[in-house]
């Protein structure tokens, strides 16, 4: 122990010399560079830009060689300072002949910046066939009025280069994917801080879309990739129809990656488009393990067969498993046609406990289905049946057609920060009991996402309202009729908990419903960055009942985070329901609309 202990000692000893050692024969740098300024953020932005740094090593710099650094180091700094809008700069330089351990010399930059240029006038010109085409006048408009350095706002190199940037996005966006900037100047007046802006834009000719040249097909077919794609030959270029072909590639599931571009070679009166695919399996498994506030810990499995033998339809099996809710669903859906329409059936058993019941649940539906990027429709035939046991029993089924619309208009998806968004469902059917009862369903949902400012956030106000019109709705299965509570309803709630309230305790699905909520949405910055964080702030309202006298909204409102994950946001919620005066965690992952 005592030769193991004097031999760590001799090791530490040596390396505390050898370290010691280095520190006094190491040579001291050239010199320090202090740099202070009237604006907090030009010193650390001079001190890693100067080129003057890279000599600090030379300590062999006479004074002669040093003031010649200094003078050129001053030319720069201004040139800078120019890059950054300010062009009538005080700077004032010091050198200190102050030799300590670690320089020889002490450098002393003050910066006055003086005052930012400002834009005095901007000129825009076009070139090309953008200038004459009555049918590019809105386009020509839109980079005028979306121009991000307008008269009056204060100039920097950078944000120059973004706006210039942008104005020929703009133009590349629709019609011109070859347009170009053939000429653009700020002239800047150094006396009166002004700068004058011209730009030219020469737009090239009008580009129309022409044949797919497809690469990577060999499990399915290159009529479903045209057909998936929708682009219409002849069609005038829009980059955003080629975004959209590529995304409905993406989310049809037979394909693992796509990238759809314009080849720049070909006439412009038909320029090919390339399609690049690599395709996915035949057959996938995922399984999965998860926690919801509402259920706590699920277990799920789901099984894809993108072509079933001699169908060639898609399926998809999903089995899902927590404590409150046991699910089994089938999902077939047949190649699209050329309008994007789609033949689809389904199957789902069901088995969920409620509030004082349990309910058995079987849902099967036939029909068809288009979805677009804003728009989805579909109708479809559909029955339903409920077995429920406990403190209600009784066996309900029913027949309907149904037809279904969902209307979005959001900047992006699935993070939207703007827009306008709706749905509604409409149904008709008969009851199956021993007295069959007409009867109709409706239910319309509503999103407005209203911004408040950059660092403000944003208002989600959302609204959902249905009804059953029947005589007697008692021969309904629960699943005709209608809940609230949960995370994507009324939060401070618990999933289905707000229905209509028996004599014997049960909480039973009613044939009114009406839910709002208004959350205020605000971004979480760190360290001055933003980050893909928001806080969340809420009040919900929800009430079902059988009679529409008898609606009275239960109230949640709380405090919640929103995280920008991989897969969808994550939403976190802690809400208080004031009826029941519980605290209730909500978790939930997904954009629902």
């Amino acid at each position: 122990m005592s030769r193991a202990l004097g031999l760590r000692t001799l090791i530490l000893a040596c390396t505390l010399w050898c370290t010691q050692a280095f520190a006094q024969t190491a040579e001291p740098l050239a010199f320090e560079l202090r740099i202070e300024a009237n604006d907090k953020d030009i010193a650390p932005w001079m001190a890693q830009h100067l080129g003057l740094q890279r000599y600090k090593n030379l300590t062999d710099l006479d004074d002669q060689e040093m003031a010649k650094l200094l003078r050129d180091a001053d030319e720069q700094a201004r040139e800078l300072l120019a890059t950054q809008g300010y062009f009538n700069p005080q700077l004032q330089w010091q050198l200190v002949a102050t030799p300590s351990a670690t320089h020889l010399r002490q450098v002393d930059l003050n910066i006055d910046v003086g005052p930012l240029a400002r834009i005095a006038a901007v000129d825009i010109r076009w070139q090309g066939d953008i200038l004459d085409r009555p049918e590019a006048r809105k386009q020509r408009e839109q980079v005028l009025t979306e121009w991000a350095l307008p008269v009056g706002q204060d100039f920097s190199q950078s944000q120059w280069s973004q706006a210039k940037t942008r104005a020929l996005r703009l133009v590349q966006a629709e019609r011109y994917p070859q347009a170009r900037i053939t000429d653009s100047q700020a002239d800047v007046d150094a006396q009166t801080n002004q700068v004058r802006l011209s730009i030219t834009l020469d737009s090239g000719p009008q580009v129309h879309i022409g044949p797919l040249v497809i690469t990577g097909t060999e499990r399915y077919s290159a009529e479903q990739v045209e057909r998936l794609s929708h682009l219409t030959l002849g069609a005038v270029y829009k980059q955003n129809d080629l975004l959209l072909a590529q995304q409905r590639l993406v989310v049809s599931g037979f394909y693992d990656a796509v990238f759809v571009s314009l080849d720049a070679e070909g006439d412009v009166s038909a320029m090919p488009i390339k399609v690049e695919l690599k395709e996915a399996l035949r057959q996938k498994w995922v399984m999965g393990v998860g926690v919801r506030s509402d259920n706590g810990p699920r277990l799920t499995a789901e099984y894809t067969q993108h072509r079933i033998p001699g169908l060639d339809w898609r399926g998809v099996t999903k089995l899902s498993v927590d404590k409150v809710q046991q699910t089994w669903g089938l999902d077939l859906l047949a190649p699209p046609d050329a309008s994007l329409w789609r033949w689809n059936g389904s199957a789902q058993l069901d088995h969920q406990q409620l509030v004082g019941y349990d309910v058995t649940s079987q849902r099967w539906r036939f029909g068809r289905t288009q979805r677009e990027e804003r728009t989805d429709r579909s109708y479809y035939a559909q029955y339903d049946a409920a077995t429920s046991t406990g403190a209600l029993v009784g066996q309900r089924e029913s027949v309907s057609a149904n037809y279904a619309w969902t209307w979005r208009r959001l900047d992006s998806l699935p993070f939207p920060t703007q827009g306008l968004a709706g749905s509604l469902e409409l149904g008709t059917g008969l009851s199956l009991g021993a007295e069959r009862e007409p009867f109709t369903r409706w239910l319309a949902r509503g999103m407005y996402l209203l911004p408040l400012g950059r660092e403000s956030g944003r208002l989600a106000i959302r609204a959902e309202a249905g009804s059953v019109i029947s005589r007697d709705t008692s021969g309904l299965p629960t699943t005709q009729l209608f809940v609230a509570g949960g995370d994507n309803s009324v939060r401070g709630y618990a999933l289905s908990s707000i229905g209509v309230t028996q004599s014997n305790g049960a909480i039973a699905a009613g044939r009114y419903i009406s839910t709002g909520s208004i959350e205020w949405q605000r971004p979480i910055r760190w360290d001055q960055q933003r980050t893909d964080w928001e806080s969340a702030v809420f009040v919900d309202a929800g009430a079902v009942a059988d009679q529409m006298s008898q609606l009275k909204a239960q109230i949640g409102y709380g405090v919640g985070a929103r995280w920008r994950s991989p897969i969808g946001p994550l939403r976190m919620d802690l809400a208080y329901g004031q009826a029941v005066h519980k605290l209730r965690l909500h978790l939930s992952v997904g954009f629902v609309f």
